[in-house]
């Protein structure tokens, strides 16, 4: 009977089932709110805000990993005894989530702009409220231990507080102003897009060479364009832009042109009149060195048109369709123009040809539509001034980059960043805090403070938080609210502490902020992650959080990354039916070296699921033989008392440098180095070693205890990386009923013995595992039945080592299936098998075991087919037309058959070798 203070649960069922564990503990550990934090002084805080998901997302492979690198780091600071908080919450992702309600709208027939704007706005949030939360239902099938008490959403009244007063403080200092210029426009969504939002691709396109008739040569945009001194070539991708020309740009150094810079150009078809001028931005290499000048539909046109006084004409409506400006060619979409434009130069006889061109287009990021240059009124960030200090801080290492080389990334970025466009022509997100009087317009009445407090107010605004009830210029009541919404990353900014209560002084705030760890993908580091920073010294004047931690992407087996669109997707949701959540986590982790991209196939989940159902077999058959008087022993006592063997020394000495090197690696990011340890020690050094020894001890006293130590305390290690197996083997563990806490997920991460850490007894035991490893390999080499006991000799000079083998030969013999043994100075027998550790030859007599004959005739005989199947699968794989037929995943299955192959041949030639050594 156990003694009264220990509790003895029921055993382990015979199999692991994942699906009939991970609901149950779930709900248990969300019950008992285990994973919300509150203020503790005097206790370390130790804080993780989510990188918030959009409420369009459903969980993908790339969420899977970040999320799990998060709940690893955020369970075992909880375990090291930190108030841990992981913040969690959802982004309203404006141009995503108006996008999918519009096209549901859509099926009926319905158009935005049929609702209007409140009652549109009104079915964007029915969308969210029934649908907004799925990704948060998938983070927790994946086991995250966020604090679900305090999810926030950007959009909520907390979070709507703070962007109001972020956008309200950044205008009275100046750093928010309303300007002309040339923005990234996506026609699709008909919105600005900051310069992060649009992506660019290389695309093939092509350069077309254009004549524009000199005034004065009698072409006037009509003729034929005949003669040297009657027109300019000019080269442009996008003619249809042609109808925006204001000028004509040369380089002065241009030789070619010196006879046209005090004429006139002609605009082919508008016959508009162009001036020539001279300015060494333009590019003498390009195209012909002469340049239309847009600057209405050209950042660099612009700026050109900036610096001469030249007009802007726009000639596109918000859809990408021409304007009136445009005349004949109005209302045409701008491809089809540019195709109607070609048609009519080429009667005019002032088309000369095309050329293929490859040059990189921004895309939009939402919907992928080529996004169009467009001059347009929109409001902005300074954001040089907010720069600096977030410079400055990366570079006194106050904020760290994991893997470092993200350092030289973010700090080039930030050196040459760009005013940030902020305002989006679309409906759904915070509505910009700034109200228009008319009267002030009409009349042109300026607000007199504007001089002193905000030069850069603009004529007739007024910004604030609240809709003001009357003009405090000059006292109308006629209002009008910007139309405008801002850019969802405005509020994502914010994150690190808008969601613990910022701008009001919670104690939330003032405790877990700043935070510690961001963990988050590459390709945000500009969206977000350099954003918060800056906010966080503008706001809070204190870095955000301590460490970043950047992941690789994750990829295909063949690298390429995953897309619906090529249907390489592997869905973590999935693979969570078929493995197991800790099977999908183990696994991703086990293969994601610091900052590399990961390469993913299904098969990479068995890894987890195997090592799961290992870990729980000998968790049940540890349980199956335990006796549960024994588990309140302490490990140093019983250090003390007795003199232990060097197998119970080595496997304490193990478990606790690998329980320091696991710990060193989270604190480092290396998290596959700390899963491939913990993998190595349970599975090959305590299941396959340790285990396999203590089974003829298991009465002993010693054997139960650190059988059970070693168990109890490797669960709480693996527990932030498998966290449903690894709770419900604990529970049905006897322990002692004041034992802290009822989860493994509220108890300490173990504490490192120090003393117990004999590196001696690693070394020692290590040759004797060499030794047994080389003896089973011979074995298998030569065919030898796995009951049959054998002879074996171990030919050694050395005394340590004769020592050793000598004091631990029972286990030796036994794991070793010898039932003779022979330790020192021997010579190697005729017929028998040999194998090198070390310097120590190890024999095997053969004689009676094995004909040797039949035996070389067997290995030949592998050895050929081997070698035909592996030239077959060579050629296969060289065979264009497979190549490009065949789905991806069996290619991949044709290259890992090879390599398998290629492995078996390799030890067959071996074994040929030793059996031609053997005779």
């Amino acid at each position: 009977m156990p003694p009264d203070n220990v509790i003895q649960p029921d055993g382990l069922a015979k199999a692991y089932n994942p699906h009939e564990v991970e609901g149950r503990i779930y709900k248990t550990w969300e019950d008992k709110k285990y994973f919300h934090a509150v203020p503790a002084p005097g206790k370390k805080p130790y804080s993780i805000v989510i990188p918030p998901p959009n409420i369009t997302g459903i969980l993908h492979m790339g969420h899977a990993l970040n999320n799990t690198i998060q709940d690893i780091l955020i369970r075992f600071k909880r375990m090291k005894m930190f108030t841990a908080e992981w913040m969690p919450g959802t982004d309203h992702a404006g141009i995503a989530t108006q996008n999918v309600v519009e096209r549901k709208l859509a099926k009926d027939g319905v158009k935005r702009q049929d609702l209007g704007r409140e009652k549109f706005v009104g079915e964007v949030w029915k969308w969210r409220e029934e649908y907004g939360s799925t990704i948060i239902k998938q983070l927790k099938k994946l086991g995250c231990s966020c604090d679900w008490d305090r999810t926030r959403f950007t959009m909520d009244e907390g979070l709507s507080e703070a962007v109001l007063e972020a956008f309200v403080r950044l205008y009275e200092k100046g750093l928010i102003y309303r300007g002309n210029y040339i923005i990234n426009w996506c026609p699709r969504c008909q919105t600005a897009l900051s310069d992060e939002e649009s992506q660019h691709k290389d695309v093939e396109g092509m350069l077309y060479y254009i004549k524009y008739p000199l005034k004065g040569s009698g072409g006037k945009g009509q003729g034929s364009g005949k003669g040297e001194e009657d027109h300019v070539v000019v080269a442009t991708t996008r003619p249809e832009t042609m109808l925006g020309d204001v000028a004509i740009a040369v380089n002065p150094k241009d030789k070619r042109y010196k006879d046209i810079k005090d004429r006139v150009v002609i605009l082919p078809i508008l016959n508009r009149e162009l001036k020539v001028i001279c300015d060494p931005l333009v590019d003498m290499k390009f195209g012909t060195g002469a340049l239309k000048v847009t600057p209405a539909h050209d950042p660099v046109d612009f700026q050109l048109g900036l610096k001469y006084g030249l007009a802007e004409i726009n000639v596109m409506n918000g859809d990408a369709t021409i304007n009136s400006i445009g005349a004949d060619y109005e209302g045409m979409d701008r491809l089809e123009a540019r195709e109607a434009i070609i048609a009519d130069l080429k009667e005019r006889g002032l088309f000369i040809k095309s050329v293929p061109h490859r040059h990189a287009v921004g895309h939009c990021y939402r919907c992928h539509t080529m996004i169009e240059p467009r001059l347009s009124p929109q409001w902005f960030v300074k954001m040089k001034p907010l720069s600096l200090p977030a410079i400055k801080a990366v570079k006194d290492k106050l904020i760290k980059f994991y893997p470092e080389r993200w350092t030289k990334v973010y700090l080039n970025w930030m050196h040459d960043i760009r005013d940030w466009c902020i305002s989006r022509q679309i409906w759904w997100g915070h509505r910009i805090p700034v109200y228009y009087c008319k009267k002030c317009l009409d009349t042109g009445i300026r607000n007199p403070k504007s001089k002193d407090q905000n030069p850069k107010q603009d004529l007739g605004i007024i910004v604030s938080k609240i809709r003001p009830e009357k003009c405090p210029v000059c006292g109308s009541t006629e209002l009008e609210q910007d139309p405008d919404v801002l850019d969802t990353w405005f509020s994502s900014w914010l994150w690190p502490f808008s969601t613990f209560g910022w701008p009001a002084k919670t104690p939330e705030l003032g405790y877990f902020y700043p935070t510690d760890s961001l963990v988050t993908a590459q390709e945000i580091i500009f969206f977000w992650v350099a954003r918060m920073i800056m906010a966080g010294m503008e706001f809070m004047g204190d870095i955000p959080f301590k460490n970043v931690y950047i992941h690789g992407t994750v990829r295909d087996s063949t690298g390429t990354k995953m897309s619906k669109s090529l249907g390489n997707v592997i869905d973590p949701l999935d693979m969570i039916k078929k493995y197991g959540t800790d099977a999908l986590r183990f696994s991703i982790i086990s293969i994601t070296a610091q900052g590399q991209d990961v390469f993913l196939s299904e098969s990479k989940f068995e890894l987890g699921r195997n090592f799961a159902n290992k870990l729980w077999n000998a968790s049940r058959f540890i349980l199956m033989n335990q006796k549960p008087a024994e588990v309140g022993a302490d490990l140093c006592e019983l250090y003390k008392e007795k003199e232990l063997a060097l197998p119970e020394r080595w496997i304490l000495s193990r478990f606790y440098s690998t329980l320091s090197y696991v710990g060193g690696c989270l604190d480092q990011y290396k998290f596959n180095e700390a899963a491939n340890a913990i993998y190595e020690f349970v599975w090959h050094e305590f299941c396959d070693w340790y285990i396999e020894i203590a089974k003829s001890t298991l009465n002993d006293k010693t054997s139960q205890v650190i059988l059970y130590k070693i168990l109890e305390k490797s669960l709480r290690m693996l527990h932030p990386f498998m966290p449903f197996i690894t709770e419900e083997i604990w529970q049905k563990l006897p322990r002692e009923s004041d034992h802290p806490g009822d989860s493994i997920m509220v108890q300490p991460w173990p504490y490192i013995q120090e003393r117990l850490i004999s590196r001696s007894s690693e070394e020692e035991m290590s040759l004797i595992i060499e030794v047994i490893t080389a003896i089973r390999n011979m074995r298998s080499v030569w065919n030898i039945e796995p009951q049959r006991e054998i002879k074996v000799i171990i030919n050694t000079s050395d005394d340590q080592h004769k020592k050793l083998f000598s004091s631990n030969i029972e286990f030796i013999k036994r794991l070793a299936r010898s039932a003779d043994m022979e330790i020192g100075i021997r010579a190697k027998p005729a017929s028998s098998a040999v194998s090198v550790v070390r310097g120590i030859e190890v024999f095997v007599p053969l004689e009676g075991l094995v004909d040797l004959a039949k035996e070389k005739l067997r290995l030949e005989k592998d050895e050929s087919m081997i070698t035909r199947a592996i030239h077959s699968l060579t050629a296969r794989l060289k065979d264009k037309n497979f190549l490009s037929k065949a789905p991806a995943d069996v290619i991949e299955k044709q290259k890992v058959q090879k390599a398998e192959y290629q492995v078996q041949l390799k030890k067959l030639k071996e074994n040929l070798k030793q059996l031609k050594n053997a005779t």
